[in-house]
């Protein structure tokens, strides 16, 4: 597979990762040990070297699924994780104090098997602690050669800014795609003027622009999308014209939707890495496939066209979850 280049600091990557919180968390039960661990496995064997994790998923046991996946080849992928949370959970709040940092770094190291970090990054915003102090605990850690890179997540452009001022800023993860396309109007532009890479995660809109998700589609009764707006069923109906057009232009490229979405986000710049996530085979495979498809200029300029003329409906998170997860 294609590889490209995070930030200046020249972290490769193969041009799609794999997000591997669906096999721990957020999307109903947990895919059985073996079975994700045979998925991971998979996912380097056909050119996946980016694989991103964090404490939060499970919390703690998505790191020991990679750190027992990749233990006889650590030195061949690239491994991205995160802090931020108190005790790693989501429902306690936010904590990127110094220490908890430190103490997150080592922990993972030891979930993950390994003695570095390809790349940290801050899960999210913490308000009470100023970014400078933040940035400045990385870049004592990537001296002491525990972490090789430093990454922000869901940050606004002023927040960025200032991190980068500190220690560079190897890639921005936030929610990029067809689906959510507020990205592109500061932050992307903001990251060219920098050289930051940007790690979209939910390039397929959480499942949406798959295909496979309709009006009636009931989730399991663990999936967070059952609290998300944007997939009420009224809101899932009047965002099917953007699956239509999905599949009309995946028809017409022998691809399928999913490949078209990914496709997409590439194009979109040289130093964009999806991340896309999934606990199934063949939509791995399906996934990989997006990489060498490349759109010709006039199907994305048609793309562009038909994406202004349709407008979505419903928020990406419930309000209670706005602080935590960003807009």
């Amino acid at each position: 597979m294609e590889k490209r280049i995070l930030g200046a600091g020249g972290l490769e990557v193969s041009a799609l990762g794999l997000g591997c919180m669906g096999l721990s968390f957020g999307y109903g039960p947990a895919t059985e040990k073996k079975e994700a661990i045979k998925l991971l496995r998979a996912a380097y064997d056909k050119g996946i070297t980016f694989f991103d994790t964090a404490e939060a998923y499970g919390p703690y046991d998505n790191e020991m699924l990679l750190g027992e996946a990749f233990a006889g080849n650590r030195d061949k992928v690239v491994i991205a994780t995160k802090f931020g949370f108190k005790n790693g959970k989501t429902t306690e709040g936010l904590d990127s104090r110094p220490e908890n940092i430190r103490a997150v770094a080592e922990a993972s190291l030891k979930r993950l098997q390994t003695d570095y970090i390809d790349l940290f990054y801050q899960h999210r915003t913490d308000p009470n602690v100023p970014i400078e102090d933040v940035a400045g605990t990385v870049q004592d850690l990537i001296k002491e050669g525990k972490v090789k890179h430093f990454g922000m997540s869901e940050a606004g452009a002023a927040t960025i800014r200032k991190a980068h001022a500190v220690q560079p800023v190897a890639a921005l993860q936030s929610e990029y795609s067809m689906f959510y396309r507020e990205p592109e109007k500061e932050i992307i532009p903001l990251l060219e003027e920098l050289g930051i890479g940007f790690v979209p995660f939910s390039p397929l809109g959480k499942g949406f622009l798959t295909g496979a998700i309709d009006a009636n589609t009931q989730f399991d009764k663990n999936d967070f999308r059952n609290i998300v707006p944007r997939f009420t069923e009224e809101n899932r109906k009047a965002n099917q014209s953007l699956v239509n057009l999905l599949k009309q232009i995946a028809a017409a490229l022998q691809a399928t939707p999913a490949q078209i979405a990914l496709a997409w986000l590439l194009a979109q710049k040289p130093w964009i890495v999806p991340i896309p996530g999934t606990t199934k085979m063949h939509r791995l495979e399906e996934n990989i496939g997006a990489a060498s498809l490349q759109p010709g200029s006039s199907d994305l300029a048609n793309i562009n066209s038909a994406l202004e003329e349709i407008k979505i409906v419903g928020e990406r998170y419930p309000a209670h979850l706005a602080a935590i997860t960003g807009k």
